[in-house]
C-alpha cells in the first residue's frame, strides 16, 4: 500500500473520529432536545442506539488505524492482524443490529411511515453485508498469512541448503 494512500486514509479516519466526537458532544444532546415530544419508550432507545452506533464507527476507525500501522511496519500479514479484523467485523455486525433495533423502535405507531421503517431495515441488511465482505477479506488474510509463513519456511530451508 502506497504511502500517500496510507496518509490519505489516516486523514479520513482522523476527520471521521473528530466528527464523531462532535456528533456525540453536540448533536446527540440536540437530538435529545428535539425528541422532547416523543414518548420515553422511543426517545431513550433512539438516543442509546445513536450513541452506540457512533461507538461502533469509532471502534472500527481505531482498528483500521492500527491495521494501517501494521501495514507501515510490514507486519499486517501476521496473526496479530486477526484481532483487529475480528473487532471490525464485530463492530459492523453490532451496527447492523443497532440499525435494525432503530427500525423496531420506530415501527410502532403512526409517527414514522412504514416505508421509512422498511428502508431502515434494508440499511440494516446492507450493513450486515458489509460485515460479511470484511469476513471474506479476513479469510483472504488467513490465506495470505499461511502463504507468507510457508514462504518463510521454504526460504529458511533453502538457506540451509546453500
Amino acid at each position: 500500500m502506497g504511502r500517500v494512500a496510507v496518509l490519505a486514509l489516516r486523514a479520513v479516519l482522523a476527520v471521521a473520529l473528530l466528527g464523531s466526537l462532535v456528533v456525540q458532544g453536540v448533536m446527540v444532546p440536540l437530538l435529545w432536545t428535539d425528541l422532547d415530544d416523543a414518548p420515553a419508550a422511543v426517545r431513550v432507545p433512539v438516543i442509546v442506539i445513536v450513541v452506540l452506533a457512533i461507538v461502533t464507527l469509532q471502534v472500527t476507525a481505531v482498528c483500521v488505524w492500527r491495521l494501517l500501522t501494521m501495514v507501515g511496519r510490514g507486519t499486517v500479514f501476521s496473526r496479530g492482524a486477526f484481532r483487529y479484523v475480528d473487532i471490525v467485523i464485530g463492530a459492523i455486525a453490532a451496527a447492523s443490529l443497532l440499525i435494525f433495533g432503530l427500525a423496531v423502535t420506530l415501527a410502532p405507531g403512526e409517527a414514522v411511515a412504514p416505508g421509512v421503517v422498511g428502508l431502515v431495515c434494508g440499511l440494516s441488511v446492507v450493513v450486515a453485508g458489509v460485515a460479511l465482505v470484511v469476513y471474506v477479506l479476513r479469510m483472504l488474510l488467513v490465506q495470505a498469512v499461511a502463504t507468507d509463513n510457508e514462504a518463510q519456511q521454504l526460504r529458511a530451508e533453502l538457506d540451509e541448503v546453500i
